[in-house]
């Protein structure tokens, strides 16, 4: 099986998407993430740039990756500079990597006018850095900044800029589509000149500034790249990088190219939604493979489809990338959908039970519910329907309190719970009523159901339904909880927007506690 070379530089390019900042400690677990992976090159960052970066390969030079290749990233030297005395190339020597990657450039127009210099001296930029490096020991990548937009431009002058890196020992030549606006075609033609001129193994670079930089990486495999940058979940300025999500299943599951292990695959969905963690990012739903929309199926008639042969409207098995099928629940929900969300009801016995369902989704939807992203209280609506649901513990009522104490704005919720008829009043304070009211009914069901400790709230969604009716509006809340193994959501309607997150709060605690059961 051809092995394409995978090249991550989340931590560089990627970081400089807007919003983003990785400490030094983030940086850290993310190398080790993409290590246990099995990414072949690892892009640390910009050692001559800035002091945490510095910071991270003398950091790193003392607990080694396993299984991936270090990179630390530079420019060619400065005009002003001679090798030995350029501050970038000396700190690329100072941060201990066997390999270097450095960017020179291949557009006439930036040579020009951006580092205003002469096309010939530029040529001589390239190669003195790149010898200078291999001088001292380090296997070079150069990335030909703006290749294409050079190769279109100016082909032979782009071209000789591949030939100068590789005259001075550059092992990979990675051509860049930095703007990120070529078409499949263009990048096509300028992989292939590349090879007719260079021996050099080819990498591809692309952003998305057209939507097209996970097409453009896969046209370059097709026409000779076998060493592949991005970054996951697409991060990076501007559009964002190519997105290795979708690019390594791409190039493993549908061409039949070898980029990580195949235990690793299974483990693509954790580390996007990892990374999206670490980054304090909310993960995109409907993004391809690792998304939480990417295998959920809403329209009754697909999901009839569905339950016959999986493969109806799925291009691949979720599995595979380690992500899950989702049968989603609304008004457009058919007979079907009920079946085989709770097929573990047995409820194709019970098809009268199923019609009331149905009928019940249909005019609570009417009413503002949406059970897509409330599944957890979907769930509880259908045990109760079946009889099957237990109370485990009963709420005998709430307050919440928002009082101004100097400078500080605070909240304290007081909560009354029966637990078997022991009752339990607690009060607690939270940074707004619902992180109160949260504190509090754990703080008051802990100590029967110690489990509790392990859950906590991700997300908080407030939606405001016939905003014509102003203050009186119904309020829709839907709430996201996790523990260590699952990840549920729950809804709450009422004209209080308090209550409204009290009663998705309370499905919430008791999805969890059922579900443990």
């Amino acid at each position: 099986m051809a092995r394409i070379e995978i090249y991550d530089t989340t931590l560089r390019d990627g970081s400089q998407g807007e919003n983003i900042s990785f400490t030094l400690a983030d940086k850290i677990r993310i190398a080790e993430k993409l290590d246990e992976f099995g990414i072949a090159f690892i892009e640390g960052g910009w050692p001559g740039s800035n002091p945490k970066d510095t910071e991270f390969f003398h950091r790193m030079a003392r607990q080694p990756l396993k299984n991936s290749q270090l990179v630390a990233f530079g420019s060619t030297r400065r005009k002003t500079h001679q090798p030995a005395k350029d501050p970038n190339l000396k700190a690329l020597i100072a941060s201990g990597t066997e390999w270097v990657a450095i960017f020179g450039k291949s557009w006439d127009l930036h040579v020009r006018e951006v580092l205003r210099t002469s096309l010939e001296e530029n040529l001589v930029l390239i190669e003195d850095s790149v010898a200078f490096l291999k001088e001292h020991g380090r296997k070079v990548i150069f990335d030909a900044e703006h290749f294409f937009d050079g190769y279109q431009h100016n082909p032979d002058y782009a071209l000789k800029t591949l030939q100068a890196a590789e005259r001075a020992g550059a092992v990979r030549i990675v051509l860049c589509d930095t703007n990120g606006g070529c078409l499949p075609e263009q990048i096509s033609a300028g992989v292939q000149a590349a090879r007719k001129c260079v021996a050099a193994a080819l990498g591809i670079h692309t952003h998305n500034d057209s939507g097209l930089s996970v097409a453009n990486t896969i046209a370059a495999v097709k026409a000779g790249a076998v060493h592949v940058q991005g970054t996951m979940n697409g991060l990076g300025e501007r559009c964002g990088n190519a997105d290795l999500t979708a690019i390594i299943p791409i190039l493993q599951l549908k061409m039949g190219f070898q980029c990580v292990p195949e235990s690793s695959l299974k483990q693509l969905t954790a580390l996007s939604r990892f990374v999206y963690e670490v980054a304090n990012m909310v993960p995109a739903g409907p993004q391809p493979f690792v998304g939480l929309s990417a295998f959920a199926h809403k329209g009754g008639i697909h999901v009839d489809a569905m339950s016959k042969n999986s493969r109806s409207y799925e291009h691949i098995s979720p599995e595979k990338v380690g992500n899950q099928r989702r049968i989603l629940i609304s008004e457009l929900s058919g007979k079907s959908t009920i079946l085989q969300k709770m097929k573990n009801y047995n409820l194709e016995k019970q098809p009268e039970l199923t019609r009331r369902l149905v009928e019940m989704v249909a005019e609570l939807e009417k009413d503002g519910y949406q059970f897509e992203a409330a599944e957890a209280s979907f769930d509880l609506m259908v045990r109760k329907a079946l009889g099957q649901y237990r109370q485990l513990f009963r709420v005998e009522g709430f307050r919440v309190i928002v009082e101004k104490r100097g400078n500080r704005v605070v909240s304290e919720a007081t909560v009354k719970i029966s637990v078997d008829g022991q009752v339990e009043h607690t009060a607690s304070e939270g940074n707004g009523p619902v992180n109160a009211l949260d504190n509090a009914l754990r703080k008051a069901l802990i100590k029967f159901y110690p489990e509790l400790a392990g859950m906590r709230l991700t997300d908080y969604r407030v939606r405001i339904l016939h905003a014509e009716k102003a203050t009186g509006a119904i309020t829709r809340v839907l709430i996201e909880s996790a523990d260590e193994k699952d990840t549920w959501g729950t809804i709450g309607l009422s004209e209080n927007i308090i209550e409204a997150s009290w009663k998705a709060l309370v499905d919430s605690f008791e999805f969890k506690l059922l579900k443990d059961r």
